[in-house]
């Protein structure tokens, strides 16, 4: 039986993984619903008395909810490719996670905050131990620039060659200017160039 608009014979796009990574409270899940094309998928609850004593809320005291598995996002780049999103708890109880979330990531982008560097040190780690590249997102919330990037690559310890973004995690276009510093990464590594310097 045939169909009249079948498309049996187009080729599928190719389905490129990303990870939304960083510590608690940096602005992920944020970023995710920011750049999708799609109502995200969340798995945020709200923070309770069980958290007292194990989230550090110092810095963020007023938030109220937290993923506890991953936030799931789609852009769709055209026919032929597709980017799927996923962010990844930052609370160190969840951590268990990541191993299961990177499988078959070709990226990702690591969010900062310049009040709490400390708590993304571990995905920094995490990336760097894995040999997956990743890019820095140094969210400035409120548009707030307390630090300079030098000062922020110095605190983190990064490689001359992972790229640093200034960004927004709220504004789409600022999210999209993270994404493509990721990609210009990425294909800078496969060719053996150094990337574009992203501002």
């Amino acid at each position: 039986m045939g169909y009249a608009n079948s498309d049996r014979g187009a080729a599928a796009p190719m389905a490129v993984k990303i990870l939304i990574a960083g510590g608690f409270g940096v602005g992920k899940t944020t970023l995710v619903g920011a750049v999708s094309e799609v109502p995200p998928l969340r798995t945020e609850e709200y923070l309770t008395h069980a958290s007292v004593g194990v989230d550090d809320l110092e810095g963020v005291s007023g938030k109220a909810t937290t993923t506890v598995a991953l936030d799931f996002g789609r852009i769709t780049i055209n026919k032929r490719l597709v980017l799927y999103l996923f962010g990844t708890p930052g609370q160190e109880r969840f951590w268990f996670m990541w191993n299961d979330l990177v499988n078959g990531a070709l990226g990702a982008v690591v969010l900062v905050d310049t009040r709490r560097l400390e708590v993304s040190f571990a995905s920094i780690d995490f990336f760097e131990s894995r040999g997956i590249p990743f890019v820095v997102g140094v969210n400035c919330f409120h548009g707030v620039r307390d630090r300079t990037q030098e000062e922020v690559r110095k605190a983190l310890d990064l490689d001359p060659q992972v790229p640093l973004v200034l960004c927004d995690a709220r504004d789409r276009a600022a999210g999209r200017d993270v994404l493509l510093a990721l990609v210009d990464h990425l294909m800078a590594a496969r060719s053996g160039t150094t990337p574009r310097p992203a501002v």
